[in-house]
This record gives C-alpha cells, sequence and structure tokens, in this order.
C-alpha cells in the first residue's frame, strides 16, 4: 500500500470516526440543555452543516475523480 493511499484510508476513517463522535457531542448538549424539538433541530442543524459539507465534497471528489 503505498504512502497517498494510506494517508486517503487513514483521514476517511479517522474524519468519519470524528464526525460520528461529533454527533455524540451533539445529542448530549441538546439533551443537558433541555433544548427540545426546536433547539435539538438548530444544534443539529448548524453544527451538522459543517458534517454536510465534508461529506459532499469527499462525494465531489470520488465523482469527479480528482
Amino acid at each position: 500500500m503505498s504512502e497517498e493511499a494510506f494517508a486517503n484510508y487513514s483521514v476517511t476513517i479517522l474524519v468519519g470516526g470524528l464526525i460520528l463522535y461529533m454527533f455524540f457531542i451533539m445529542y448530549k448538549l441538546m439533551k443537558d440543555s433541555n433544548a427540545g424539538k426546536f433547539g435539538g433541530f438548530i444544534i443539529f442543524g448548524a453544527l451538522g452543516l459543517g458534517v454536510l459539507g465534508f461529506i459532499i465534497k469527499e462525494v465531489l471528489i470520488h465523482t469527479l475523480d480528482m
């Protein structure tokens, strides 16, 4: 396995793990602050946009074969 392939796989896997951990943090923040449905929507919507940006970037990279 080349260094480039290893770096690509490890970044994707580790950032995926970080994304899952961030969702756990957002869920815990929502529960601890008693945010309710609208507050939970705002927390997951605002903080989840960064995650969505990463996912869209990965899809575009694989689609355009860059």
